[in-house]
């Protein structure tokens, strides 16, 4: 069976497998197009501003590394986040084997954190926010208290707007489990913040 027709990405990262110049343009056109994705992603993860920005570069290095093996079974999103979450976990578990390496977050608020545009839900508008609102402060510690698994389907669906089968793939499960991840996070979020359901200030999507 033929595999199926590259998406837009997945051409870029083909361009990048056959080398030369026109692969370190295409290199170039995806890190313009998915950096804030990816940070955004690691940083909801991982919330310490220089190693959210440093793995992001990491993860762009190990596509490029990797190109080579590139083979456009699936949408290039879902290669793309696999890796972000591969390093993000490998990092969590450094952190946790060495917890006196880790670097001390900077805080999102202040006015030249790098990642401050990513810091707020309402990224493209975010340059504009001062401070998160105390609604999103407590959405971010709900989603932060999620198991790893149920927080990165979220995340997927959100930031990398994957499918669920996408979202499969990524997380190396079944769809049907998957379903029921997401199933299940959606339900302790809304349980988390059920007082800002009923006060009408907190919309569930």
């Amino acid at each position: 069976m033929p595999e199926p027709p590259p998406d837009a990405d997945a051409a870029l990262m083909l361009r990048i497998k056959c080398g030369g110049g026109d692969g370190a343009d295409a290199m170039r056109d995806l890190v313009e197009r998915w950096q804030q994705p990816v940070m955004n992603f690691i940083y909801r993860t991982l919330p310490d501003a220089i190693e959210a920005e440093d793995l992001a570069q990491a993860v762009f290095v190990q596509l490029w590394k990797t190109a080579e093996r590139y083979r456009p079974s699936a949408r290039f999103s879902t290669y793309l986040f696999t890796i972000a979450r591969n390093l993000t976990l490998n990092e969590v578990r450094r952190r946790a084997r060495h917890p006196a390496d880790s670097i001390d977050a900077s805080h999102p608020e202040d006015e030249d954190h790098p990642l401050r545009q990513f810091a707020d839900p309402g990224a493209l508008a975010a340059d504009k926010v001062a401070t998160r609102t105390e609604l999103h402060a407590k959405v971010e510690a709900a989603l932060a208290g999620l198991p790893e698994k149920q927080r990165t389907a979220l995340l997927l669906c959100r930031e990398g707007e994957l499918s669920y089968e996408e979202i499969a793939s990524v997380l190396d499960t079944s769809l049907q489990a998957t379903k029921s991840i997401i199933h299940r996070a959606r339900e302790v979020l809304r349980a988390r913040l059920k007082p800002y359901l009923r006060s009408g200030e907190w919309n569930d999507e």
